[in-house]
């Protein structure tokens, strides 16, 4: 057997016990670390795939594809994972700077004072970015999406985990951070509704009117450029209210979501049509205004009146009435 109390055994003995034990502690804070890393990978990878996997198979990404899926998933894990690299690469510097008797507790100090003054700082951006997330994997919207987030009404153009971009019907490119963003209301999500209210005059048959409605909710259907928009012809749902000037009539249908508008505008413009065709009177606000004076020379009321209305105001009266 090797006699240990002599060179060069005593040597190593002697570098093991001293600056081979810091080598040695070095190494395995390294070892440890970087098995961390990788252990947070795996496990953030799978935390990721399984909530995608029950919005995919559950929730409202089930209609993403597989490319879109694959690209979330990646940007939730790249987040994920970059946070919890940064906590583990911060630790293992401090156990480094322990481990080679280097005085820590000033450094930990002042980490802790930059911690918490970032805090406050970033606290908006923290909020951002974990909103950012939630809307990916609830797949709240997607790009072209038409949305309404934070009072802003517009076409997603680009969002990220931390922003989202919209496009307005003007043009103009609005940029809202996602911590903003209480409620996500999707205006192009599968399906949507047709929600018009039309009026017709006092002393119509309103029995004709449902009937000429659905006539032409009919044909919007059979024809071949919109019969593939329209999931449920529009009809009249009911008598919606007895307004001043008319009936008001509820007039809904069923269409593809992203086609919404062009039906509306569509209904609106072959009922017009229709109406004219089938002398359905369509009410307009009527406004009276009664006009009273008196002749300066012979003290006799001169009375002017619009649209036959009568006289009888005070003299030197306006009176204005007015039927929305």
């Amino acid at each position: 057997m090797p006699d240990f109390a002599k060179s060069p055994w005593s040597d190593v003995i002697a570098f093991l016990k001293g600056d081979g034990a810091v080598v040695a502690q070095v190494l395995l804070i390294v070892l440890v670390a970087g098995l961390a890393m990788r252990v947070a990978q795996l496990f953030v990878h799978g935390v990721v795939r399984a909530l995608m996997d029950r919005e995919a198979t559950e929730g409202t990404a089930q209609e993403l594809s597989a490319v879109e899926l694959k690209k979330r998933m990646g940007t939730l894990d790249d987040l994920g994972v970059n946070v919890i690299r940064f906590f583990i690469f911060v630790i293992a510097i401090v156990t480094l700077l322990d481990a080679l008797n280097i005085n820590i507790g000033p450094a930990i100090a002042g980490i802790g004072i930059v911690g918490v003054a970032v805090g406050f700082g970033a606290q908006h951006l923290v909020k951002d970015y974990l909103n950012g997330a939630l809307i990916l994997i609830e797949n709240q919207f997607s790009k072209g999406d038409i949305v309404r987030i934070a009072g802003v009404v517009g076409t997603v153009e680009d969002y990220s985990l931390r922003r989202t971009t919209l496009r307005d019907l003007d043009g103009n490119v609005h940029t809202v951070p996602n911590g903003e963003i209480g409620v996500a209301t999707n205006l192009t999500r599968v399906w949507a509704r047709v929600n018009e209210n039309i009026s017709v005059a006092y002393g119509t048959d309103i029995d004709h009117v449902i009937k000429v409605v659905r006539e032409v909710g009919l044909s919007m259907t059979g024809d071949a450029e919109w019969k593939r928009r329209i999931l449920e012809a529009p009809y009249v749902d009911r008598v919606n209210a007895l307004a001043e000037s008319g009936v008001e009539l509820k007039i809904l249908a069923t269409v593809r979501a992203p086609e919404r508008w062009a039906v509306a505008g569509e209904l609106r413009k072959r009922l017009l049509v229709a109406f004219a065709a089938n002398a359905i009177e369509i009410p307009l606000p009527h406004r009276v205004i009664v006009n009273r004076s008196v002749g300066a020379e012979d003290g006799v009321a001169a009375t002017g009146s619009a649209s036959g209305s009568p006289a009888g105001s005070p003299a030197g009266s306006t009176a204005e009435a007015g039927v929305e």
